[in-house]
């Protein structure tokens, strides 16, 4: 796969409580992923973006929400989500925020 591909299917990480309480029990790390990408693809990139094992990719779409300005409605973006479990023993580092 092409490596400037790679680095454009991880956006940014996702920290919610559900996300901060999986980490802690099954090692699972939750990002945002572009709409295209499919599991193989999101794999690959993190075992060599992050130099970590990853032992499954779970992914979901997300609906954006339909929210009111005045009086018009207007709808947010849909985006995609992933579930990435490591391997035991394998950590990643979001900078600041770090998941352990």
């Amino acid at each position: 796969m092409i490596k400037s591909r790679l680095y454009n299917i991880i956006k940014s990480p996702v920290f919610t409580e559900k996300t901060v309480a999986l980490n802690k029990v099954y090692n699972v790390v939750s990002v945002a992923v572009v709409r295209d990408a499919n599991k193989y693809e999101i794999k690959e990139a993190f075992e060599q973006i992050f130099s970590v094992k990853v032992k499954s990719v779970n992914t979901l779409n997300c609906q954006g929400k339909v929210k009111r300005t005045g009086q018009r409605l207007g709808r947010r973006q849909d985006w995609k989500k992933a579930y990435v479990t490591l391997m035991p023993g394998q950590t990643v580092d979001f900078g600041n925020n770090q998941a352990q």
